[in-house]
């Protein structure tokens, strides 16, 4: 009987596949959408202070979310990687305030202000993909597991319809985000 992490590993692979073989100009029209509905949710528009992530590679590009965002006076967080696999938000008052992280992925530099995680309104949260029951399969370093635990503001996912699967496999700490955005579904 195969593990629970080893079966995550093994879905990991083959979706990060799945992702690559999308061609950028269907990435780049998806990431359009992606951004269009999120940006028209009730819950966002509500909000005052949202947590990003930094999209690298083929995960959707959310530099036109945090755009839009500060246009419309949204206080804009990115998570910097700390020891220990931990997270936390910091305030980024443009794309230029990122650097280059632990994972080569861009994070806020150390003048950014850190945020408590108490006051952030929602939290946009990354994943390889999602199922219907709106759980992720994230990259398998657990920071967003440890940081979501005990957060009580609005959680979403953005997912490719290709990478909208019917179950994936969970364990106890998993959690699910409160929606799920694809293309073409609001979950």
């Amino acid at each position: 009987m195969q593990s629970c992490t080893g079966a995550k590993d093994i879905l990991r692979s083959r979706m990060r596949a799945a992702a690559a073989a999308l061609t950028p100009e269907a990435r780049r029209a998806g990431d359009r959408v992606l951004a269009d509905r999120l940006l028209a949710l009730p819950e966002l528009k509500g909000a005052e202070t949202v947590l990003l992530f930094c999209g690298v590679g083929t995960e959707p590009d959310t530099r036109p979310i945090a755009e839009a965002l500060w246009a419309a006076g949204k206080q804009v967080l990115f998570p910097k990687c700390l020891p220990h696999r931990r997270m936390e938000a910091r305030a980024v008052r443009g794309m230029e305030e990122l650097v280059p992280g632990v994972f080569g992925i861009p994070e806020p530099g150390e003048d950014c202000p850190a945020v408590e995680r108490g006051k952030i309104d929602m939290v946009l949260v990354p994943a390889v993909c999602y199922d219907r029951s709106r759980f992720r399969l994230g990259q398998g370093g657990g920071y967003y597991d440890r940081y979501l635990s005990g957060y009580g503001g609005a959680t979403v996912g953005l997912c490719r319809d290709a990478l909208l699967l019917e179950r994936v496999p969970r364990e106890r700490h998993d959690l699910p985000v409160e929606r799920v955005l694809t293309e073409s579904l609001c979950l």
